[in-house]
């Protein structure tokens, strides 16, 4: 690092508070401008968002958690920004409670099929291939789906999750082709 881990971390930090900035400057209806801040600041904070997830990551590393803290773990990190990021979509063009929902749905399950094939890609592809350190995950017995329930069961549950997830948008017609394409070529890097 040229400057340091705190300097690093107080980056991510100024960057973190500089998002709010530019979303109080969205042009939208008030209301929507407060409800996309509201959904950003869930997804990255504590209970339900993406610190609270790293959190329980970090805690998890050389332990053996269950499937349902390990759901938990995925769920609250990348997975709470993937589904924040469509709901805040969807907040922003004006959609309804139950458009809403389905985008809600859809990432739930999208976002955690990504990070299980994100662990099964740390076990099976290489560091040039990941553009990443392969094996870091292993290295530090990091709680992951692999880990728990093996390679096979992982892939499959992540086809199981994309599917789930691309069902909820069926309402949405051809307007959500391309949410789908998306989620299908996120469990696809696993070949």
């Amino acid at each position: 690092m040229v400057y340091g881990e705190a300097t690093a971390i107080l980056a991510g930090d100024a960057l973190q508070t500089f998002a709010y900035e530019v979303l109080a400057k969205l042009r939208c209806p008030a209301e929507a401008k407060v409800r996309i801040i509201e959904e950003i600041a869930r997804a990255t904070g504590t209970v339900e968002g993406m610190i609270g997830g790293q959190v329980m990551d970090l805690e998890a590393e050389r332990k053996k958690p269950d499937g349902k803290t390990l759901e938990f773990i995925h769920r609250y990190k990348t997975g709470a920004l993937i589904t924040a990021s469509l709901v805040t979509g969807g907040l922003y063009a004006g959609c309804g409670h139950a458009e809403l929902q389905r985008l809600r749905d859809f990432g739930r399950s999208v976002g955690l099929a990504f990070q299980i094939i994100d662990d099964v890609l740390d076990v099976t592809q290489s560091s040039a291939q990941l553009g990443k350190t392969a094996g870091k995950d292993q290295a530090v017995e990091k709680a992951t789906y692999p880990a728990l329930f093996g390679l096979e069961a992982s892939i499959k549950q992540a086809d199981m999750l994309v599917a789930s997830g691309c069902s909820a948008l069926d309402s949405f017609g051809s307007r959500a082709d391309m949410l789908k394409t998306l989620a299908h070529f996120l469990v696809e890097r696993k070949k």
